[in-house]
């Protein structure tokens, strides 16, 4: 790898070091980083100076070297697909076996949603709407309705309608979280893709928030069926909590 300066901007430079930091690990220093990229010196400081100042890299205590910062945790967390222990996806296993509707573990990392473990026999049809626009789902809704208390529950800008029964109003949207922090649980129906519906139902931390959603999924018409499984999918998140967290 070299540097090239008709090809290299600010950040192409930054991502580069930040590399060479990942690859020779903590206490990397300027000489190594300028020695591997062949980057000009004044280069390697100034962006070093920059990342630092952000805190992608922070200094080694003897301030010889450098090594990666907690600003990049959440882009490893993003990268990083989730975890579901053996115990965990077991406990799910068994509770799928013999319903005629989907079961989804779905986890909330930096108030984002991810599937850390998709029911096999019932694929989520509208994967890239739920992650991208959670007030429209039921997983979405509950996640947001935990953080209204501790972070903006939403971002600034219109909601965007994905059906015609899809939550645009923020008002409404904001007493639909409460009554989902008072019931304990979350549904949708025809919100997030017309024809479907679910519920989500939250796997607690043990200090309390809700770390992931498990999530009954069926069609719409099915909607009242599914909801004769709340208590049964309540006692499944106490039993699953502990082999997540």
């Amino acid at each position: 790898m070299s540097y090239r300066a008709t090809h290299s901007g600010a950040a192409l430079n930054s991502f580069r070091i930040l590399e060479i930091v990942a690859r020779l690990g903590t206490g990397t220093t300027a000489k190594e980083i300028t020695d591997t990229l062949q980057m000009p010196q004044t280069t390697v400081y100034r962006t070093l100076n920059s990342l630092v100042a952000d805190e992608y890299l922070v200094r080694t205590s003897d301030l010889r070297g450098f090594a990666l910062g907690h600003a990049l945790s959440g882009l490893i967390t993003a990268a990083t697909p989730p975890t579901v222990p053996t115990a965990a996806r077991n406990v799910i296993e068994k509770f799928r076996s013999g319903k005629r509707f989907a079961v989804h573990l779905i986890m909330f990392r930096n108030a984002s949603l991810r599937i850390a473990d998709e029911d096999p026999d019932y694929r989520i049809h509208s994967v890239y709407e739920m992650l991208r626009y959670p007030h429209s789902s039921a997983a979405g809704k509950l996640m947001l309705a935990e953080l209204a208390d501790s972070a903006p529950p939403f971002p600034n800008g219109p909601l965007m309608q994905l059906t015609q029964h899809t939550i645009t109003d923020r008002g409404q949207l904001e007493q639909q979280l409460a009554e989902i922090r008072l019931k304990g649980h979350a549904s949708e129906i025809n919100e997030l893709e017309q024809g479907s519906a679910s519920l989500a139902f939250p796997v607690r931390l043990p200090n309390g928030p809700a770390g992931a959603a498990l999530c009954l999924s069926s069609p719409a018409e099915r909607f009242a069926h599914i909801c004769e499984y709340t208590e049964a999918a309540r006692e499944m998140t106490s039993r699953l909590a502990p082999f997540l967290f």
